[in-house]
């Protein structure tokens, strides 16, 4: 399907702003500095997902409160979404609730693009970082009825006429689900700026653009639409990782000649300004959700990859992507 546009691009939606509650996931107020909070569960946590039910963060925030409420780390642990803006409606939220260390979010490489695509006054870098969890392997897909049956299929009809070829993603310019199709168009020889990309808020949006045959193929992590996979809805033509992803019968993009490893990430962050008693009771909860079996088997069972940094370490790497992605969106003219 030919599209209008190469690229569309959420409408900048303005943030939420509601007065912190002073007092933190431990119960404690903010400023008390007691360093008993972190003995017990944490209470009063809430996780904002920053897109549509059904997407990545969506799916990564709701098993990672399961766990932390099943093994007793935390107690009525609240995931709500709030979406808009590739993720800036949310982000806008939690860089406004200065202090609250109650409030999290679940977020990733999408919200760092969204937030120069969308010319957003929050950035990644005004949040206090807490823990990077996963990353994840890119899917190249299509529905069951998609023309296309092997990657090379694929990438014979999009170099022949690129814009021709609708290329779905769950994340604004900028994220993973746009830096995939855009780095793979170049290895395979194609001018990037031709590729005509459509952006989806979120997996549970992209979802029904896929089956619906609305795209040439969609670019996306494979672990969202797993059962969509298994059931020969979804056919998955390449994965992006250095090595097959477990669960889903399709080649790598290297093992098709093609020269590309891609991976997308996950993490949880919080707002400024919390204090270092809360900072610490929420990392120590996430350290101890990490080192449950109940977490590893949920790594398993949507094939996620381990990758575990906190603190100060993962504040580098966030650091470092924003700069990464926001040199890639101005060569692009994006940001």
């Amino acid at each position: 399907m030919r599209q209008n546009r190469a690229l569309r691009i959420a409408a900048v939606a303005a943030g939420i702003a509601l007065m912190a509650t002073g007092c933190g996931a431990t119960g404690k107020s903010s400023t008390s500095g007691s360093s008993s909070a972190a003995a017990g569960p944490v209470t009063g946590l809430q996780i904002l997902v920053p897109n549509t039910p059904g997407g990545g963060y969506d799916t990564t925030a709701r098993a990672a409160a399961k766990v932390l409420d099943d093994e007793k780390i935390a107690t009525n642990t609240e995931v709500f979404n709030l979406a808009g803006a590739g993720g800036t409606v949310g982000l806008a939220r939690v860089v406004n609730e200065k202090g609250n260390g109650d409030l999290t979010m679940l977020m990733g490489l999408g919200v760092v693009g969204a937030s120069y695509t969308n010319k957003s006054a929050s950035k990644l870098t005004d949040t206090t970082p807490l823990a990077k969890l996963i990353e994840e392997p890119g899917a190249i897909m299509v529905s069951k009825d998609s023309p296309y049956k092997t990657i090379d299929d694929l990438v014979k009809a999009w170099k022949a006429d690129p814009g021709s070829i609708a290329v779905g993603g769950g994340s604004s310019p900028g994220g993973p689900d746009h830096l995939l199709p855009m780095q793979l168009a170049g290895a395979v020889g194609i001018d990037a700026t031709k590729v005509n990309f459509v952006s989806y808020d979120g997996g549970g949006d992209l979802l029904p653009a896929i089956l619906g045959n609305k795209l040439g193929f969609a670019a996306s992590g494979a672990g969202e639409y797993l059962k969509q996979i298994e059931s020969g809805e979804v056919r998955v033509l390449a994965t992006s990782g250095a090595e097959r992803l477990d669960g889903v019968d399709a080649p790598t993009l290297k093992e098709s000649n093609i020269d590309l490893v891609f991976t997308n990430w996950r993490g949880i962050v919080a707002p400024p300004g919390i204090s270092d008693t809360d900072k610490a009771a929420l990392i120590a909860a996430i350290e101890k959700m990490h080192g449950t079996a109940a977490w590893k088997e949920t790594l398993k069972t949507h094939s996620w990859t381990d990758a575990f940094v906190t603190g100060d370490e993962f504040k580098t790497f966030l650091t470092e992507q924003d700069k990464r992605v926001a040199d890639v969106l101005t060569k692009l003219g994006l940001a």
